[in-house]
């Protein structure tokens, strides 16, 4: 380990930060480090004191529950209002921020969250604020399909793309009279844009949805540039590509506005243990925004580069130059107040808070794209977009504000300038949301909800009451209900439309494109101006629903609805255990252990923090730590309550380490546990995760994860 001022720095990250971060910014690496040190003494007190008062409340939380059991909801509430875990509801609570860009403040669209330690993906999300709907509809279950492609281009399929493509077009951009079907040719120009059909040219029922249009090279390659609900559609007409050919107005492609935003993620996608880690973490967030992050890799037997994609040029009604972004907006999750890293240690050892390492490089990183060193602009309203998770009430929010002002007075920067999204995915958040958002009024450009954290957080504090339910039963509480209500009424009451963005969660079946195209749709109809997607794919299809609801006019209309009731928030999520068939509760232990197995396997074995898992069923679903957390927490409550024993925890997790074994067969790498169950590090985190999950302070994973990632990369 380096010395810099006085802390113990990992070499992988003190280059990194020095040879890189620092390269063309006007910060000394000496200014740098003593910032570090500076922070860490003035807030590591403050986290401290911040977690005991989570432990302290969490204990008082146990023995209520232990002398009452489940209590009523109006004893519950008085208790929890009495112990300062209730907090007064602010009379009338308003946001005014400033400098937001309108990816996050006007236009609803998709969110990808993307894994900083795979340069690859981030790049792929970056560069999906344009996504081929033609590809989309082609090569997933978006569109059915009747028998196996034929190799190549399957031109059955694609006149069943041709023919949906049209179907969308006629609904969401009619002609005024006839079909796009019946298009032989689109004409644009700065006058409009018509179409010719064999009954004669005709234009767009509303020409305001025209928008430009990019002139006809000498092959005939053009294209046209429509819009709706603050979303771009381009037909690409390339007479000269197969596709083109086949169309029968020359369309080549559709192209959509699809990934508006993009969290690059330090956090839960990402298995970060050390120096090494975190440096290449950090290093693809610096290269996004530097635009000098490059990816190679091979596919079909050649070498790939990847780069960020520039801007599109069009020519505007009129005859002026319109240009759009050609990548995401890039919002940065850091790590929660209760983790620290080994990648910095004070002169005695202790590990730095995580959080603050990460705020300090995510703004440092963020000068580039500020002083428009790199050529292209992630925020053209000059901010910073930091999500931040886990933060436990309106104090931790209070406590992050003061460390990002602190940030930005050390980097010289304008107060305000770093922004906070504040992820609603703990209880103590959710029922004081409106006091949460009062504490950062000035710089909240998010909140966001979250199923799995939310409801691993749920089960673990109410885990003395009682037995909880089982996962798939606790999408129909009253709690969960309330909870997506009342983020979005507390949101709208706040003033976040037009300013900022409420959010939904991910779609978890990456490979499921018909099941979320009729489901997620509820997103956008329940308020939300964005929500989580696995891919970008996946995010070309969520745009549909984008183009087909008015969200500010949702919005609109539920601002007039009464605000959900937070008492309702406090409806335990518990389960008559007595009443379950044993094969259920076979059913339920078995489906989260192979769940937790095939997660950890992958994080604690291979360094993989977040990637799609088979369930028992051969279902990909995507995992991270917040699903993990769920499982870990629901095995520990039942094993707590009676409802499983250990030896039956231990020979279901054995049985299923088989069976992950066997689903991960052929990946490159994979560590097998079931041949030594009691060497596999994998295995031993994954019962830890559950024999510790009632006592593990928040019910968190991290620390598991963690110090068997770091044994499993020595051994290595």
């Amino acid at each position: 380990m380096a010395d810099s001022a006085g802390l113990q720095v990992d070499p992988h990250l003190k280059s990194f930060v020095e040879d890189e971060l620092l390269a063309d910014v006007d910060v000394t690496a000496a200014d740098f480090w003593s910032t570090v040190a500076q922070l860490q003494e003035r807030f590591a007190p403050k986290i401290a004191q911040a977690l005991t008062r989570r432990d302290e409340i969490q204990a008082a939380i146990d023995a209520w529950h232990a002398e009452h059991g489940a209590g009523s909801r109006d004893d519950y509430e008085k208790f929890l209002t009495d112990l300062g875990y209730l907090a007064p509801e602010p009379s009338s609570v308003r946001i005014a921020v400033d400098r937001v860009d309108p990816e996050i403040a006007e236009i609803p669209g998709p969110q990808l969250v993307v894994p900083s330690t795979v340069p690859r993906y981030a790049l792929n999300a970056a560069n999906a604020r344009w996504g081929s709907l033609f590809d989309a509809f082609y090569g997933t279950d978006a569109l059915p399909q009747s028998g196996e492609l034929a190799t190549g281009y399957d031109e059955r399929r694609g006149a069943q793309v041709i023919t949906a493509a049209d179907e969308l077009l006629d609904e969401l951009f009619p002609l005024a009279t006839g079909s796009h079907a019946d298009v032989t040719a689109y004409r644009a120009g700065t006058d409009g844009l018509v179409a010719d059909t064999a009954n004669g040219t005709v234009g767009l029922a509303d020409a305001a949805q025209y928008k430009g249009f990019r002139p006809a090279d000498d092959a005939g390659r053009a294209a046209v540039l429509l819009a709706r609900n603050g979303l771009h559609l381009e037909l690409t007409i390339d007479p000269t590509a197969r596709v083109g050919k086949q169309h029968h107005a020359d369309v080549a492609d559709i192209v959509l506005e699809s990934a508006i935003t993009t969290i690059v993620d330090l956090e839960d996608s990402v298995a970060t243990v050390d120096g090494e880690d975190k440096a290449q973490a950090y290093r693809t967030w610096l290269g996004l925004l530097t635009g000098n992050l490059v990816a190679e890799f091979d596919k079909g037997g050649k070498t790939v580069t990847r780069r960020v994609n520039p801007d599109r040029s069009y020519t505007a009604p009129g005859g002026s130059e319109l240009t759009l972004p050609g990548r995401s907006t890039m919002l940065v999750r850091n790590c929660g107040h209760h983790m620290t890293t080994n990648a910095v240690r004070t002169a005695d050892g202790t590990e730095v808070a995580e959080g603050v390492l990460d705020a300090l490089v995510s703004a440092v990183a963020g000068l580039y794209d500020l002083q428009g060193k790199g050529p292209h602009t992630n925020s053209r309203a000059g901010s910073v977009y930091i999500v931040k998770p886990k933060q436990h009430g309106p104090e931790e929010v209070a406590l992050t504000v003061e460390l990002f002002a602190a940030v930005e007075e050390a980097l010289g920067l304008a107060a305000n300038t770093l922004k906070i999204g504040i992820m609603d995915e703990e209880k103590r958040t959710s029922v004081n949301l409106a006091a949460c958002v009062a504490e950062a009024s000035q710089r909240v450009i998010f909140v966001n909800t979250g199923f799995l954290d939310r409801t691993g957080d749920e089960i673990h504090t109410c885990s003395k009451a009682g037995p909880v339910l089982r996962k798939g039963d606790m999408k129909s509480t009253t709690w969960l209900q309330t909870y997506e209500d009342r983020n979005v009424d507390v949101a709208l009451a706040a003033g976040f439309s037009h300013a900022a963005q409420i959010g939904k969660g991910m779609w978890a079946k990456p490979a499921a494109m018909a099941e979320m195209l009729e489901q997620k749709v509820g997103h956008p109809k329940a308020g939300a101006n964005c929500a989580w997607v696995p891919s970008p794919t996946a995010a070309t299809l969520h745009a549909l629903h984008y183009l087909r609801v008015d969200v500010h006019g949702v919005q609109r209309e539920i601002a007039s609805r009464p605000v959900a009731d937070r008492s309702k928030l406090l409806e335990l999520p518990l389960g008559d255990a007595s009443a379950l068939s044993a094969d259920e509760v076979t059913h339920e232990l078995e489906t989260s252990a192979q769940s937790i197995l095939g997660y950890v396997v992958r994080w604690v074995g291979m360094g993989i923090g977040c990637s799609t898992v088979p369930d028992l069923s051969g279902v990909g679903l995507m995992e991270d730590r917040a699903t993990l957390r769920i499982s870990a927490q629901l095995l520990a409550n039942w094993l707590a309550h009676g409802v499983v024993d250990e030896a039956t925890v231990r020979d279901t997790f054995a049985r299923m380490a088989a069976v992950v074994d066997d689903q991960n067969a052929g990946e490159p790498g994979y560590p097998p546990m079931a041949k030594d169950l009691d060497g596999s590090e994998s295995f031993q985190a994954a019962l830890e995760l559950v024999f510790t999950g009632a006592t593990e302070p928040n019910g968190y994973t991290e620390r598991t994860l963690t110090q068997w990632r770091q044994r499993a990369k020595a051994n290595a």
